[in-house]
């Protein structure tokens, strides 16, 4: 399989969430959006471990190509780029983090992580969608963006997104803030003006990556790929 492009979608989206960028880069790259696991087509039921997805990343093409990842697909992307290593030719990370360098906030986030898997599993996904897309995280959303948003996570199953949950979950992913600096590639790191947090984070992994620049998107919050595909697909 070739691809110059692979990209990974955040938690409660699937491949398809990428689908305007892959538009606007269609004629100039090959891109690859695969559903992760947990989501959309690849909706296990146990839970899929960081390590497992960087055999699944890794063989998705056999060519270099450059990797790319929203929010826990960036969690994916970026310990997958410490595995694979010298076949990436450049990284970009969308609103996305290196985990939590606490043990005792790790313990935290894992707890809540289990919480929030056992609401999925009883209120289902039609309910879960409503309440995961009313999180001050999306506020400012356009309007017609959300509702394409809302109908990308009704693509998946509850057991689905809680397995993802479980196994690849901000809480289960160990701290990789200690070996940012190991990562021999350009870092492109990409955020929305309205995501405070992750600029914040963003600003920070910058100061210890070997090779890295902070893009800052005007008119987006946190799923900058959503709102400017424009401005992501012209960063990629």
């Amino acid at each position: 399989m070739h691809a110059d492009l692979v990209l990974l979608h955040g938690f409660t989206q699937t491949g398809r969430s990428w689908q305007p960028v892959r538009d606007v880069l269609a004629a100039r790259y090959r891109a690859m959006a695969p559903d992760l696991p947990g989501h959309g087509q690849f909706a296990w039921r146990r839970p899929a471990s960081f390590a497992a997805c960087d055999a699944y990343v890794r063989a998705l093409t056999d060519e270099e190509f450059t990797l790319a990842g929203y929010s826990m697909g960036g969690r994916i992307a970026l310990h997958a780029a410490l595995s694979v290593g010298a076949r990436i030719r450049r990284l970009v990370l969308v609103g996305a983090s290196p985990g939590l360098a606490d043990q005792g906030e790790r313990r935290q986030r894992r707890a809540a992580d289990e919480a929030l898997a056992h609401r999925i599993e009883e209120i289902g996904v039609e309910a879960f969608a409503r309440e995961w897309g009313a999180q001050p995280l999306f506020a400012g959303m356009p309007r017609g963006i959300a509702e394409q948003a809302d109908a990308d996570r009704r693509r998946n199953t509850a057991p689905g997104l809680a397995a993802a949950l479980r196994g690849l979950g901000t809480g289960v992913m160990p701290s990789l803030w200690d070996r940012l600096g190991e990562l021999p590639m350009p870092v492109e790191l990409v955020v929305g003006e309205r995501d405070e947090k992750f600029r914040a984070i963003a600003e920070r992994m910058a100061e210890r990556l070997r090779d890295a620049r902070v893009h800052v998107i005007e008119a987006a919050g946190h799923a900058v790929h959503l709102e400017r595909p424009d401005a992501v697909a012209e960063l990629l």
